[in-house]
């Protein structure tokens, strides 16, 4: 999974590829190895280069995957014994690179064991200026110009709970497809399956780790999802019976439950192999008017229609909590050319709808560039356009223009962006 999440394939794609072939005893362990090595990357890298004489430059990537998998273990899991994470840790070393590693690789994690754990996370206390941004970078496995402005804007105090966030574990929320929340909770009562309300009613929260195994997964009576993205849903309020446009749907949440007000949803994404995910979503959970199509955002092969839903490409800075390989991608070129697409994407859009009718346009980042001031943008670009929020919509999750915005660190959920834009009848 370490070796894919490298290559560019996604952590979420990864773990479906891999699990799979695994035991039921073994899937939590290996999902907590990955991600946390992911989460924690930089603090393992220093202390594994203490006793790296040439340096982690020296090392080979597999050997270093395997290094931070045994220091994981060493320095944050206490249900794996010491002497279990070395041994098994040479194993995979002789495994994976070859026989001539295993010394190297059992020195350097015994020396990794012998230290004493320091159960007092890294702060910003006592940093000034840039070294608190290089000191949090450091401590929570962040890019350095991302946790300056974060800084910037949310301060001290805040960055340090988002960072926090960002290395916390995700709940897994369930999202009912037929019935109300309430319905869903009976349900996984009666099962015996502890669950409680999720912020704002958008969803239920479970503590099973794997959705397949509790009661209505492959009945369809649920799928799973963020309360952040539920809430997007909530706040585009499209008017019911009508035919809406999910452009980028891809894996589908939004779209299976749009399918609940409209007549149709014309579910559409430029990946075919992304396109397979909503499918297999669908099938299960989907109410037969889903109609799938492969289409790039940029050309939509629509006509104009009275509601469309664009789920825009982004950075993704509002989820690096479930998605924790994404965080060695961001970059400030990769922002600045999301940022660029986004406008050509709203662009094309506007195009497609029908006088009176709703663009909602929504990201999983809390990157001001990719949200508020690509709308204002938007709508000195387009004059018909209007925001207008829903009512009934909770106050405190608006911005002062009536975006809707969550933040992690703020409301307990993933960061998500959410503008409401009304063509002139």
């Amino acid at each position: 999974m370490l070796a894919a999440t490298r290559r560019g394939i996604p952590f979420d794609i990864a773990l479906d590829r891999e699990l799979p072939a695994l035991p039921d005893a073994d899937r939590r362990l290996v999902h907590e190895l990955a991600a946390g090595v992911l989460r924690q990357s930089q603090p393992l890298d220093t202390v594994l280069a203490r006793f790296i004489p040439r340096g982690l430059g020296s090392v080979s990537q597999p050997l270093l995957d395997v290094l931070r998998l045994g220091a994981y273990q060493l320095r944050l899991l206490d249900r794996v014994p010491a002497h279990a994470a070395v041994t098994t840790s040479v194993a995979l070393a002789r495994e994976r690179v070859g026989d001539r590693v295993s010394g190297f690789t059992n020195a350097v994690l015994r020396r990794v064991a012998d230290l004493p754990r320091d159960p007092v996370p890294v702060t910003a206390a006592g940093a000034s200026g840039d070294g608190v941004a290089a000191q949090l970078a450091h401590a929570w496995s962040h890019p350095v110009w991302l946790v300056a402005r974060w800084l910037a804007r949310f301060g001290a105090r805040a960055t340090e709970s988002l960072l926090h966030w960002n290395n916390s574990h995700p709940l897994l929320v369930l999202q009912p497809t037929r019935g109300t929340n309430l319905d869903l909770e009976e349900m996984l009562d009666e099962h015996g399956v502890p669950c409680t309300p999720a912020p704002y009613g958008a969803g239920t929260v479970v503590k099973e780790s794997r959705p397949d195994r509790l009661p209505g997964f492959h009945g369809g009576d649920f799928i799973v999802q963020d309360p952040a993205q539920a809430l997007v849903v909530r706040f585009a309020d499209f008017p019911p019976g009508t035919t809406v446009y999910d452009a980028c749907a891809a894996p589908g949440g939004k779209t299976l439950t749009l399918s609940r007000g409209a007549r149709e949803v014309v579910a559409a994404d430029a990946s075919l192999r992304r396109m397979g995910r909503l499918q297999e979503n669908v099938s299960r959970a989907g109410r037969g008017n889903e109609l799938l199509v492969v289409a790039d955002a940029a050309h939509p092969p629509v006509r104009p229609v009275l509601a469309y839903l664009l789920d825009a490409p982004c950075l993704g800075t509002g989820s690096f909590a479930r998605h924790p390989d994404a965080r060695t991608r961001v970059s400030v070129d990769a922002l600045l050319r999301l940022a660029d697409q986004q406008r050509a994407l709203l662009d094309a859009a506007a195009d497609r709808i029908a006088p009176g009718g709703v663009l909602c346009y929504a990201t999983c980042s809390i990157e001001p560039e990719e949200d508020e001031m690509q709308v204002t943008a938007f709508l000195d670009r387009h004059h018909d356009f209007r925001r207008q929020a829903p009512p009934a919509f909770p106050a405190d999750l608006l911005t002062a223009d009536g975006d809707m915005l969550t933040l992690p660190q703020r409301d307990g959920l993933d960061g998500a962006f959410a503008a409401r834009l009304v063509r002139e009848p």
